[in-house]
């Protein structure tokens, strides 16, 4: 199944500190959605690929996917992410093309904007997320997309979160 449908100056650091751990490989946001091989997370025994666009308009994603890099998971599951200008790979910018250059974006409390990927955005980030059990607690990852290592049983989690929340998967 491929779809199924986080106050200011500690909040940058924060932000800064956290979407670090977000690391991400460029892809091309036009890449094809491969079918995983196992049609239901529920009974998932390989790795579950959770994704939640939270206040963008957008459904959220899983899939079960076979372990390995990261990177090989997320492609899997039809899910391109896209860099910072300032940071590279090393902070994820856009999931599946969102948010788009041209999509306002509303987070309660700030201006909307519009994401341009130069560098740390403190209004909103995309979060990576694992939880190394199927009944574990979500915990930020401790590395990035790019060198991040999954095996069976453990789940990968990306959520565009408001700067100033911590919110976790709530798959």
């Amino acid at each position: 199944m491929t779809r199924i449908s986080r106050a200011a100056c500690p909040a940058l650091l924060a932000v800064a500190l956290l979407a670090l751990a977000a690391c991400a490989s460029p892809t091309s946001e036009s890449a094809p959605r491969p079918d995983p091989q196992v049609t239901s997370v529920a009974s998932c025994e390989q790795v579950t690929v959770v994704v939640e666009f939270g206040p963008i308009d957008e459904p959220e994603l899983e899939a079960c996917i076979s372990a390995g890099p990261a990177t090989d998971v997320l492609g899997a599951a039809g899910v391109t992410t896209e860099g910072t200008v300032d940071f590279g790979d090393q902070v994820v910018c856009r999931v599946n093309g969102h948010p788009s250059s041209d999509e306002e974006v509303t987070i309660e409390g700030t201006e909307p904007f519009v994401e341009t990927c130069e560098t740390l955005n403190s209004a909103a980030y995309w979060a990576l997320w694992v939880k190394n059990a199927p009944d574990g607690e979500w915990e930020y990852a401790q590395e990035g997309v790019t060198t991040l290592e999954l095996v069976d049983g453990q789940s990968l989690g990306l959520v565009y979160t408001p700067g100033t929340e911590t919110i976790p998967p709530q798959s």
